[in-house]
């Protein structure tokens, strides 16, 4: 089985006992608990519209190893093709969900470490990259959802891991036996978790010898013995528990989803092992991983147009859709949304191929791409709540609007254009909530700060990458400079 359905992704979470607490106990049903599934939800969308004929050639491609249909989302990239079809599937997908759909994450993990482990063997003579190949072509044939794993909680940022007065703020190997190691520590904001078949594990910094204990990368099933996760709060998540709650969701289906992750004593058997204290070569997994993780951020643009849509009926709803100023402020949410998107296509078309023959991303591009989604999404939510108006965070509740008595109310006095629903006018401005202030904001705005790491961290790659030093060479030959007479 090379594709699965919706159906069957949310049955094989069914067969498994992944260990997850929230609000202080232990979740009896992941699966159905009404906080998490609209979480669940988008990732069945990523096998939903892989067995859609018209999705198939976006959605799906073939194994390099099998030559068998997958999923994208198990795919090692084999061109620029395969880069710019994965930024048109989490455009769509961020179109179908408005939300986070949570598996690019382990997309993004499988070609770091497919071509670092690659690399790591021809100098070291270690078996790596044949052991990844064999646990790829087992996510591939089973269409696992893969929770990539690389935050640490990192405690006091100006100390190295080995340095921390807890060893454990970064996940690291506690012991190395003759089947395998047992490692230790958590996994911070971990996007779709909860929702995974595994975690795939990568360090989170560039590493020195002294630390190389935490230089570690593995692949475990999520209900591992050890392993347990603490469910992340989101605005508003508690609307999710009322009683018939609809309206006041804004996304009553779709939403995304994060975690702390434990690894309490977790054994590692060694065929799922796939770096072991080569701090050497952490540095690498990581900047790539960040790389292409940093194109993945594509997915706000599908985001952006539906919250863009969402504007423009808000202004028709209000009545305004012909005034100027209204008109100007959907153009520049669409020329700040088509910015990103240019950026995500530009890194991609740009990608080359690594020696390991995958492709990887241009890493200065796929920087400046998503130091651009790190501004742009805010300014594009700013616009759009500038359009919606206060009545978006002043609304009585859906209960109210339903109320015997006072619903009446609420229906004539927040009505709007003529001849317009006030319950539909009601459902676009709880969507502009639900996306710029609400669940979904962890997934539009705080998500697109500091998803893939900080605004800092791409600056610092785009300082390494900018080749300074020939820019100025450039600028001496025009000007006609001699070195010489500088002293």
């Amino acid at each position: 089985m090379a594709i699965k359905t919706s159906e069957e992704y949310i049955q094989s979470l069914r067969e498994m006992d992944i260990k997850v607490y929230m609000f202080g106990e232990l979740v009896e049903n992941p699966v159905d608990h009404p906080i998490i599934r609209p979480s669940l939800n988008s990732v069945a969308m990523t096998y939903d519209l892989a067995n859609q004929e018209e999705y198939k050639d976006i959605m799906t491609t073939k194994s390099h190893l099998t030559g068998e249909p997958i999923n994208r989302f198990c795919h090692i990239h084999q061109s620029t093709d395969d880069l710019m079809k994965k930024i048109k599937m989490q455009r769509l997908l961020g179109q179908k969900t408005a939300s986070c759909f949570q598996r690019c994450v382990g997309m993004d993990a499988f070609n770091a470490i497919y071509s670092t482990t690659y690399e790591m063997d021809q100098e070291y003579g270690t078996d790596y990259f044949e052991r990844f190949k064999k646990y790829l072509l087992y996510v591939q044939e089973n269409d696992l959802t893969i929770d990539g794993a690389m935050t640490d909680p990192k405690g006091d940022r100006s100390l190295s891991p080995s340095q921390q007065e807890d060893a454990d703020l970064y996940l690291r190997i506690t012991e190395v036996r003759e089947d395998g190691i047992v490692v230790k520590g958590a996994k911070a904001h971990q996007t779709g978790s909860v929702n995974s078949h595994e975690h795939l594990v990568m360090p989170t910094i560039a590493l020195k010898d002294a630390d190389k204990d935490y230089a570690v990368s593995f692949a475990i099933p999520s209900d591992a013995e050890g392993i347990f996760m603490i469910y992340g709060r989101q605005s508003c998540d508690t609307r999710k528990l009322e009683e018939g709650a609809d309206i006041d969701l804004g996304n009553s289906t779709f939403g995304g989803q994060e975690a702390l992750v434990i690894f309490d004593d977790v054994f590692i058997p060694n065929e799922r092992v796939f770096m072991c204290k080569e701090a050497k070569y952490a540095g690498m997994m990581v900047e790539r991983f960040a790389g292409y993780h940093r194109q993945s951020y594509a997915c706000k643009v599908g985001v952006g147009d539906v919250l863009i849509g969402a504007a423009a009926l808000a202004a028709d709803y209000n009545g305004v859709p012909r005034a100027s100023h209204i008109k100007d402020k959907l153009i520049e949410m669409t020329h700040l949304n088509e910015t990103l998107w240019a950026g995500a296509v530009a890194c991609s078309a740009e990608g080359s191929e690594t020696a390991s023959g995958n492709y990887l991303i241009d890493l200065l591009l796929a920087n400046v791409s998503k130091q651009n989604v790190t501004r742009f999404p805010y300014q594009i939510a700013r616009y759009a709540e500038d359009i919606a108006g206060g009545l978006m965070v002043t609304m009585p509740s859906e209960e109210d609007f339903r109320h015997p008595e006072v619903g009446k109310y609420v229906e004539k006095y927040l009505v709007g254009a003529k001849g317009t629903s006030t319950e539909n006018r009601m459902r676009v401005l709880r969507l502009i909530e639900n996306i710029t202030l609400g669940s979904a904001a962890v997934g539009y705005l705080t998500e697109s700060m500091h998803g893939a790491g900080s605004p800092q961290a791409q600056r610092i790659m785009i300082s390494r990458q900018g080749n300074l030093d020939a820019k100025k060479e450039m600028a001496r030959k025009i000007a006609k400079v001699d070195t010489s007479k500088d002293k």
